[in-house]
């Protein structure tokens, strides 16, 4: 269970730029934080008998290839990342909203995996997650990524580690005009500035 006085103490790495996004957002793109995300990074090779014991308690089979993206409903709800070929990250709700806090669940995760080779990480502080939204987030993005964004090419619910103005972030589309951006903590400033104007042009 999380404890709720530690949690009052957390401070998000956009946390003072909260007003600052909110007033360079409208209709046509909008940029907020969505702090404190539950992230717990995975190691195991697929087909390995740590890799069966995580497929066994999430009831899913680990992503396969890049891009892949699987939802799980236990432990927690939540979605399964691929990273790489043996590395993986499950993002979650906020510890505050579930029944189990980050450090247990990484724990319970490190537990299953047991003496097996394979890894379980609590990383939440790691990154924080920033959302672009609107008709016109994909055209943000084009300034930003040297990837190819477009919807026939990066699909809904689609997941890459990439750069995003020079800096490493996981990139996931998660419905047709809203975009997740989890940079590391100490990136995220740079990485909200590049967004903010990026978007100058939308506002």
């Amino acid at each position: 269970m999380a404890n709720a006085t530690v949690l009052s103490y957390r401070r998000s790495p956009a946390g003072d730029r909260h007003e600052q996004m909110a007033a360079a957002s409208n209709e046509r793109v909008a940029l907020k934080e969505v702090p404190f995300q539950t992230q717990i990074g995975l190691r195991a090779e697929l087909g390995s008998e740590a890799a069966q014991a995580l497929e066994n308690l999430f009831g899913a089979g680990l992503p396969e290839r890049v891009g892949h993206v699987v939802p799980v409903q236990q432990p927690v709800p939540g979605q399964l990342l691929w990273l790489g070929p043996d590395d993986f990250l499950l993002v979650a709700a906020d510890e505050a909203e579930l029944d189990l806090s980050s450090a247990e669940l990484a724990a319970e995760l490190a537990k299953t995996i047991g003496t097996h080779r394979g890894q379980a990480v609590e990383l939440t502080a790691n990154r924080t997650v920033l959302e672009l939204s609107g008709p016109h987030a994909t055209d943000v993005l084009y300034k930003m990524v040297e990837v190819d964004v477009h919807p026939d090419v990066f699909a809904v619910d689609t997941a890459i580690l990439t750069l995003v103005a020079g800096s490493s972030v996981v990139l996931w589309r998660t419905a047709a005009e809203t975009w997740w951006l989890l940079p590391r903590a100490s990136f995220t400033p740079h990485t909200v500035n590049w967004l903010l104007d990026a978007m100058r042009e939308y506002v």
